[in-house]
């Protein structure tokens, strides 16, 4: 699991920084407002827009299958959206650093039921 937490970690640093400094180059909601659906990008950016909903729609199913709360889900869900492998990367950090030491991968992906 410790590598696994490394991993996660990296990609979570990795995408804040991608994002931080992208954001000091280019403002996005300048780009979006200006964009021009005649550009030959356009049908990339569609593309990219939607594989990154279709993943958070995946990743949020495994959120709502994880989480009892359907609060916790919705707060997810808005974070996914909003923030994107960041949320993803953070939430599976969390659920790492949750496992109890015996627990394996069945324990990452199974939902622990709460007395």
């Amino acid at each position: 699991m410790g590598t696994l937490k490394i991993i996660f970690g990296l990609v979570l640093v990795g995408m804040v920084y991608t994002v931080i400094s992208t954001s000091y180059q280019s403002n996005l909601f300048e780009l979006i407002r200006t964009w021009d659906s005649t550009n030959v990008m356009a049908p990339w950016f569609s593309a990219t827009l939607w594989d990154f909903y279709a993943n958070v729609l995946l990743i949020f199913v495994w959120v709502v299958y994880k989480e009892q709360s359907a609060v916790r889900s919705a707060i997810w869900l808005v974070l996914l959206v909003c923030l994107g492998s960041i949320a993803t990367a953070a939430y599976v950090l969390l659920q790492l650093f949750r496992l109890k030491p015996q627990e394996g991968l069945e324990g990452l992906f199974v939902r622990k039921e709460r007395a």
